[in-house]
């Protein structure tokens, strides 16, 4: 089984629950808590993208709390680099303007790119490698619903598995796969990372303040 998670879907879905305190998640150990006896995870895929950084118009306030997101995030990313069988995808983010239809006023906003992409390509080439008997999946996102039904057409003997991220569903990747399932708050709570994280060159990484 190999584990593929949107980590911006299930960001959302645990800010959106006021799970703030489980965002030091230990990705290959929240895939395992999914699966059943005699299951077993050969590797986890983590999607995700950079947080933008602040533009030279942002007013102190704006580029103080960016700057900490971005720290917080880099923080994290390293402390993900230190585990076995774990593989990062970043994709980036897309600056657009976003205009109020009552007031008429303008302002930048940001949108993730790539992520959905990135993982149904990586869901296919696996497929076609015949690197997994079940495909366990973590995100609400419809997008993904394409390459799922591409795969139990072309793969029948394939298994599809989704797992909504606290908060979330989706109706049509429900439909497409073959089961799904919502994550609890006890199962974030058993899979964190342990604090601190010490890297292979000494360094320690500590869950940030913000989050506990």
């Amino acid at each position: 089984m190999i584990a593929y998670i949107d980590g911006f879907n299930l960001y959302h879905g645990l800010r959106d629950s006021g799970f703030r305190r489980y965002y030091w998640l230990d990705m290959p150990s929240l895939g395992r808590s999914l699966l059943k006896p005699g299951q077993q995870l050969i590797a986890t895929k983590y999607f995700t993208a950079r947080i933008a950084g602040p533009k030279p118009t942002d007013p102190p306030g704006k580029t103080s709390a960016l700057l900490e997101k971005r720290k917080r995030q880099s923080e994290y990313l390293e402390a993900l680099a230190t585990l076995p069988n774990l593989t990062v995808f970043e994709g980036h983010y897309l600056a657009k303007n976003v205009r109020c239809r009552t007031c008429g006023a303008v302002w930048t906003s940001h949108e993730e790119k790539m992520t959905d992409v990135r993982i149904a390509t990586e869901l296919l080439v696996d497929v076609y490698d015949d690197a997994f008997d079940t495909a366990l999946i973590i995100s609400a996102d419809s997008d993904l619903v394409p390459p799922v039904e591409a795969l139990r057409r072309l793969f029948p003997a394939k298994r599809v598995l989704v797992f909504f991220p606290p908060g979330r569903k989706s109706h049509h990747l429900r439909s497409a796969s073959h089961a799904c399932f919502s994550i609890g708050r006890g199962t974030l709570k058993k899979s964190q990372l342990p604090d601190p994280v010490i890297k292979p060159d000494g360094h320690v990484l500590h869950r940030p303040a913000h989050w506990r």
